[in-house]
């Protein structure tokens, strides 16, 4: 517990609030800036002289409960509460649920990329957009209703024809252990939320596989860094898998790549022609 900077870092998120932001009334005498120490006090439902003990660095570690109160009384963001817990020693408590919306400029950048397929995957495996090169490629994810367009769900419970893995990809088992050791991590990151607990606890009564790899506790994802989809239009294409982190929402991007002139290239590119119509779904 580093007892110095977390008071400074909790005198600085009290001093950057105004009494209007949490509901109270401004006043007009105040000697300094942000709540006063007794306000953080009230809304976080502990004592002034604790909380003050706190900010001076004199007060012993607080439990995760608390921190938890004290973050939601000074409005702070996911990160500025992960960053409280690491200055206190202590695990956050996660309450939240997952992101789904998906950044616009993240959208355009998808559009923006003719010869890459490319998808965004929630904390979840929720594919939350796509580009029309990911649709041709995968599946045309349009029509599906949001349960369905999850791909730990389809990778396990989903339909498909008896042995024959999503969208034809070579590394079907890989897939589905890195799914797994995924929502383990998720699991973690949001305790509470339905979304997650739900599809965990789906998976778990209807799929075997599933229920075993559970079991196992694994959490340490390897790289994927090529995959190869067998695809009824142009046969057999191998990408490189290249997943980028979007931090800010919990999310990642997923984009499939050819190197330029390449027999694969030229297979993405005549999939780009034939459009969604030529879907491996």
């Amino acid at each position: 517990m580093d007892r110095r900077e977390l008071g400074a870092f909790l005198r600085s998120r009290r001093e950057r609030l105004r009494p209007q932001d949490v509901g109270l009334a401004s006043g007009p005498r105040r000697r300094t800036p942000g709540l006063r120490r007794e306000e953080v006090a009230v809304l976080a439902h502990i004592s002034t002289e604790y909380y003050v003990r706190l900010e001076q660095g004199r007060a012993p570690r607080p439990s995760a409960d608390v921190l938890a109160a004290i973050a939601g009384a000074l409005r702070l963001t996911d990160t500025e509460s992960d960053h409280l817990h690491v200055l206190a020693g202590t695990a956050p408590n996660r309450t939240g649920v997952h992101r789904r919306d998906v950044r616009p400029s993240i959208l355009t950048l998808l559009e923006r990329l003719p010869q890459t397929a490319g998808i965004v995957l929630s904390a979840a495996f929720e594919v939350l957009a796509w580009n029309d090169l990911a649709a041709a490629l995968m599946e045309d994810f349009a029509p599906l209703a949001p349960a369905d367009r999850n791909l730990a769900r389809r990778a396990f419970a989903g339909p498909r024809a008896p042995g024959k893995p999503l969208y034809g990809v070579s590394d079907a088992a890989e897939f589905r252990l890195n799914v797994v050791m995924r929502l383990r991590t998720t699991l973690a990151r949001y305790p509470t939320d339905p979304a997650v607990t739900g599809l965990i606890d789906e998976l778990r009564d209807t799929d075997p596989d599933f229920a075993r790899l559970w079991e196992r506790h694994d959490v340490q994802v390897p790289p994927m860094l090529t995959k190869t989809f067998h695809h009824p239009s142009v046969g057999s294409v191998t990408v490189d898998c290249d997943t980028l982190a979007l931090p800010d929402r919990d999310q990642h991007l997923v984009l499939y790549s050819a190197p330029p002139n390449s027999p694969d290239a030229e297979s993405l590119a005549l999939l780009s022609v034939l459009g969604r119509e030529a879907s491996a779904m």
